[in-house]
């Protein structure tokens, strides 16, 4: 199967969730092993939680490559492009590659389905981009992956990895309940289930009945658990570009960082980076990374751009990808520190299957906003924008609530009623982070 160009590639991968089904993660070993094996060929980390997962690897990315290291990321979901969701060195593919990986792993089906006498076997969409990952990244000489789950862990795709030299667990919270469970116990178990034997795990301590839960699996394991609390960070300031703080670290006593980034959150999530940081250097294999100076360390995180998360787009116009509860109180966290001496409009939409109504109770416990403006994205599984509006509405906590059909005219819109000293926030969804970006994006281009 040949593909003329990246845009049909992509097309062909989205119309895969219409006929694959479900795989276990057999099926997903046995694939591997028909491209080579070419998860053994280089160390993982292996990183599963509700929250801060892709901040959390995108930092450990960094760090890896202040050290010298050769690394890949492979993330989920992607914001405008699919290749997004595979970067070498901090870099998104090329298109090039891209092609070169799909067909890589398109040229084993055939030998796969004989193998397991299936005929009928497909990989599913994440499956598939999995298995791309891992071809391209031997390809590109990777010697370090961090590797995100995408919404589970026991039976996620990159679970097919056998033996990581880390796992990370990040702050645990209500979310995908339809597939992982309804209360924070059951989804820390499915989270948990990426944990191996001897592997230690590098855990966010935030809650109890998560921490609990991901303990107890690891003493199972015989593994050594590594916690991150709040206890470790010293907020310092807040400036219009950045967070000051100090992390308590086992290897530098206390070391002040500065992040490029508004968003409060992220100090936990760059914590969590460090703990990885240092377990890595304990076991003390690899001499660049055991040798890493205080400098490095700061440099690896200044450095670090994550997108989509508090990113200021345009002048004081920022996308966030808050789009469950928990990520929406640390979204209004971030936003009441802002310094904003004008009013603050929001863009906000959301898909069905998130607990939209709760996202929108915490908007509305704080009169932070003073217009919301409620679209719709190009999603199947958009939540209907009126039910949205209307919900904005009963609340009364908003000076204005306005409707669009799509970012592109509500964008605008907002832009027009903004002042020099108004700020605008886009949250509620990845989707509508990814519309945006790429609205912008066209902009630049015309």
């Amino acid at each position: 199967m040949e593909w003329n160009s990246y845009e049909e590639a992509e097309a062909f991968l989205l119309e895969i969730p219409k006929f694959a089904k479900k795989n276990c993660l057999e099926d997903t070993r046995q694939f591997l092993k028909a491209l080579g094996s070419p998860e053994e060929k280089c160390k993982i980390i292996h990183v599963a939680g509700t929250n801060g997962k892709g901040s959390v690897c995108a930092y450990l990315c960094s760090l890896l490559k202040e050290a010298g290291c050769r690394t890949g990321m492979f993330t989920s979901p992607h914001l405008a492009q699919m290749r997004e969701r595979f970067r070498v060195d901090g870099e998104i593919i090329g298109k090039g590659r891209f092609l070169k990986g799909l067909a890589a792993v398109m040229e084993r089906l055939e030998e796969v389905r004989r193998s397991m006498g299936r005929p009928e076997y497909h990989p599913t969409f994440f499956e598939l981009l999995f298995l791309m990952g891992m071809v391209i990244f031997r390809e590109e000489g990777v010697e370090y992956v961090v590797l995100e789950t995408g919404l589970g862990g026991r039976l996620d795709a990159t679970n097919a990895v056998k033996r990581p030299i880390l796992t990370v667990i990040t702050e645990i919270g209500m979310d995908h309940m339809e597939y992982l469970g309804d209360t924070i116990a059951q989804i820390a178990w499915e989270k948990a289930g990426i944990l191996k034997e001897g592997v230690p795990v590098v855990l966010c301590d935030k809650r109890k009945e998560a921490s609990e839960v991901v303990r107890k699996r690891a003493q199972t394991l015989g593994n050594r658990v590594i916690a991150v609390g709040k206890k470790d960070c010293v907020y310092k300031k807040l400036t219009k570009k950045s967070i000051d703080f100090s992390i308590q670290c086992q290897y530098y006593d206390y070391i002040r960082l500065s992040l490029s980034t508004t968003a409060l959150y992220q100090m936990e999530n760059a914590a969590v980076a460090v703990r990885c940081l240092e377990e890595l250097q304990r076991q003390s294999e690899d001499r660049r990374i055991a040798s890493m100076t205080r400098e490095q360390v700061k440099r690896g995180f200044q450095e670090t751009v994550w997108e989509g998360r508090m990113e200021e787009a345009l002048p004081h116009i920022f996308l966030d990808g808050a789009h469950n509860e928990d990520g929406m109180r640390a979204f209004v966290e971030t936003v009441e520190a802002d310094g904003c001496q004008g009013r603050r409009h929001l863009l906000f939409s959301a898909v069905a299957d998130k607990n939209y109504k709760g996202m929108i109770g915490i908007l509305q416990e704080k009169p932070l906003f003073d217009t919301v403006a409620v679209v719709g994205i190009h999603s199947g599984r958009a939540a209907a924008p009126k039910e949205l509006e209307s919900l904005f509405a009963s609340g009364g906590r908003f000076r204005e609530t306005l409707l669009f059909e799509e970012p592109a005219q509500a964008l605008p819109a907002l832009e027009k009623r903004k002042k020099e000293e108004d700020f605008i926030y886009i949250a509620g969804s990845l989707y509508l982070v990814g519309e945006v970006k790429e609205l912008l994006r066209r902009r630049t281009d015309d």
